[in-house]
């Protein structure tokens, strides 16, 4: 199971810790991401990190402010989100890949987290 959390309001400029737990399985078996709905808007890839975390991608929207992470001896992984714009509220979510190197494909899904940008 994949436990999304650290959603809720934000000023934009703002930050935000968003982290995914996993219970009943290692995380270290799979890469790690996130993806984001806006609303009206399809789901879209804001993030992932490989296996090992030698490798990370990011949406080009959020390159240079977000930044993700992981703890695969906590089993967690974390998306810090500083910066934050209006363009940023969605629901988050986490999801897990069984592959080498980064991946905006999901085997399994978290639930979501809420995030909301707004002065």
């Amino acid at each position: 199971q994949l436990q999304a959390s650290g959603g809720g309001l934000v000023q934009p400029g703002g930050s935000l810790r968003l982290s995914c737990a996993a219970s009943g399985f290692g995380l270290d078996d799979y890469a790690i991401g996130w993806f984001r709905q806006a609303p009206g808007k399809e789901r879209a890839g804001v993030s992932c990190i490989s296996r090992s975390a030698s490798k990370t991608s990011y949406a080009d929207s959020v390159k240079g402010r977000f930044t993700i992470s992981r703890d695969n001896a906590k089993n967690i992984a974390t998306l810090q989100m500083n910066n934050v714009k209006l363009e940023d509220t969605g629901l988050y979510m986490c999801y897990v890949d069984d592959t080498d190197g980064v991946s905006y494909s999901a085997d399994y899904w978290g639930q979501g987290t809420l995030v909301t940008v707004s002065s």
